[in-house]
């Protein structure tokens, strides 16, 4: 027979799977060409890797252009121009941990399109520049 009290455990053991579900889903990994996909429909426009590359390697009106800090070829280890600490390969054939996290994509993207042009990147922008590293292979 159900207690109240076990009743009550029961509930909290219910609510807390159902937290810990969701975490799990909100911590799910995903593919550079799934946050690509994502750029690329809220660009509308199909993305251009040489634009990318344009993109990553020219300065935009600010001291730096990506490139400054990633390498004009983003496959080796980079280095912070301010700072000097070392940056993982942002290609992800080379770091397979790059753009597997939308809200760490979208967080270093805003920090380096500030320092880089000044303002945050566009939908399109981002889809292209991520489309040229996704075709850098080892």
């Amino acid at each position: 027979m159900l207690t109240f009290a076990r009743l009550r455990a029961l509930r909290a053991l219910c609510v807390g799977g159902l937290i810990a579900t969701a975490g799990v889903s909100l911590a799910y990994a995903q593919s550079p060409e799934q946050i690509l996909s994502g750029y690329a429909a809220q660009s509308g426009a199909a993305p251009d890797p040489a634009r990318g590359q344009q993109f990553f390697t020219n300065r935009h009106g600010r001291e730096w252009a990506c490139a400054t800090c990633h390498g004009a070829t983003p496959t080796g280890t980079g280095k912070h121009a301010a700072t000097g600490k070392a940056i993982e390969p942002l290609a992800p054939a080379f770091n397979p941990a790059r753009f597997t996290q939308s809200a760490k994509v979208e967080k270093w993207f805003r920090r380096n399109c500030m320092d880089v042009v000044g303002r945050e990147c566009s939908a399109p922008e981002k889809a292209d520049v991520l489309s040229w590293l996704i075709t850098l292979k080892r």
